[in-house]
C-alpha cells in the first residue's frame, strides 16, 4: 500500500490511469537513495573519511589529499573510485544483452552480498580498506543499472542537480521527485550516522543489507513481471513507455 501510494506520488496517472514504466520501480529507488546515505555515513564516519557512494566527494577528497591534508586517506580515495569504477563496468557487460528491468534485481541482490561481506569484515575485525573497496564496489552495480533504467530525478545518490532542479525550475511531478530524492538521501545519512556514532558501523551495514535485499526480492519480481524485455540495449524499466511527461530529466 505505502509502495503503490509513493509511486503515484511520483509518477502521478494520466488520463488513461496508468502512471507508465518508471512506477513500478522509483520507490524501490528511493529506498536505494536512502541505502546510499547509510553506507556513506560508515565509511565516512567510521572509515578512512572517504565516500563509497558519493564520488563527486570522493574526487574532491583525493585533491585534498594529494594538497597534503593528513587527516584525509588518498590510498581510500583511490580505491572507492576504482572499486566504484569496477563495480558500474561489471554491471554494464553482465546486462549488455539483457533488459534493465531484469537485470535490476540480481544485481542489487549481488550489492547486497558485498554488504555482507563488508559487515562481515567489520564484525572481524578486518581492515578499513578492504571494507570500503567491497562498498564502492556494490554501489559501482547500483549506479550503474539506475543509470540503464534512466528513471527521471531519481539516481540514488546525486541530489546536485536535484537541488538546482529544485530550485530552478516550477513545482510539479519531477520537483517533487527530486525533493523525496534529497529527503532520502538526508535520512539515510542521518539515520546511518546516528547509528555508527551510538552503535557501531556494524548496525549500519545490517539495516543497509536488509533494505537492499528487500529491494532485490521486490525488483526480481517486477522484473519477472515485466512482459516485454524491450530493447536490451536501451533504459527505462520495460524499453519503452510514455516516459517523463512531467518535465526534463534532472537529477
Amino acid at each position: 500500500m505505502i509502495r503503490r501510494r509513493l509511486s503515484a506520488l511520483l509518477f502521478p496517472p494520466g488520463p488513461d490511469g496508468e502512471s507508465g514504466p518508471h512506477a513500478v520501480v522509483a520507490p524501490l529507488l528511493v529506498v536505494l537513495t536512502f541505502v546510499s546515505g547509510l553506507v556513506d555515513a560508515v565509511s565516512y564516519l567510521g572509515l578512512d573519511h572517504v565516500f563509497v557512494a558519493n564520488m563527486t566527494g570522493n574526487v574532491a577528497f583525493l585533491g585534498f589529499a594529494l594538497a597534503g591534508d593528513r587527516e584525509l586517506s588518498g590510498a581510500a580515495s583511490l580505491l572507492a573510485l576504482a572499486a566504484f569504477i569496477a563495480g558500474a563496468m561489471a554491471a554494464g557487460r553482465l546486462r549488455r544483452d539483457r533488459t534493465a528491468a531484469r537485470m535490476f534485481g540480481p544485481l542489487v541482490a549481488v550489492q547486497a552480498a558485498l554488504v555482507g561481506g563488508a559487515l562481515a569484515a567489520t564484525a572481524s575485525g578486518g581492515g578499513q580498506l578492504a571494507v570500503v573497496g567491497l562498498l564502492a564496489l556494490g554501489m559501482g552495480l547500483q549506479n550503474a543499472v539506475v543509470h540503464r533504467l534512466a528513471v527521471p530525478d531519481l539516481t540514488t545518490t546525486v541530489v546536485t542537480r536535484a537541488l538546482t532542479g529544485l530550485a530552478a525550475d516550477p513545482w510539479g511531478a519531477p520537483a517533487v521527485r527530486r525533493l523525496v530524492s534529497v529527503a532520502a538521501l538526508l535520512c539515510g545519512a542521518v539515520a546511518g550516522g546516528l547509528l555508527t556514532l551510538h552503535h557501531g558501523s556494524r548496525w549500519a551495514l545490517l539495516a543497509a543489507l536488509a533494505l537492499l535485499a528487500w529491494v532485490a526480492v521486490a525488483g526480481i519480481r517486477a522484473g519477472g513481471a515485466d512482459p516485454g524485455g524491450g530493447d536490451p540495449g536501451g533504459a527505462g524499466v520495460s524499453g519503452g513507455g510514455r516516459g517523463d511527461a512531467g518535465g526534463p530529466r534532472r537529477t
